[in-house]
């Protein structure tokens, strides 16, 4: 009996992006912030939320929650991002 051994790998590499600019200051910026929408990331979110508002002068926060939490991010919320300064991410179990 012969074995054989597959490999689901795709041999092509994805295209290489750049790192976004990175703002020189939050004060008065809008922050996304991007949940799996699990438990852990509520209080976290909402003391960050705090955070950003009271210690970096952030004018605006938008908390966006996907609708599945393994999976990528809906595309609602991917067009919202570039009206963001910057998007925080997270998962909480």
């Amino acid at each position: 009996m012969v074995l054989q051994v597959l490999d689901p790998t795709n041999e092509t590499a994805p295209p290489l992006g750049q790192p976004a600019r990175r703002p020189v200051s939050l004060a008065g910026k809008t922050v996304g912030v991007i949940s799996n929408g699990k438990e852990g990331t509520k209080g976290f979110f909402a003391h960050l939320d705090r955070i950003l508002r009271e210690e970096f002068d952030v004018a605006d926060v938008v908390l966006r929650v996907k609708s599945n939490f393994s999976a990528p991010a809906d595309r609602h919320i991917v067009d919202e991002i570039a009206r963001w300064h910057a998007v925080v991410t997270g998962i909480g179990d």
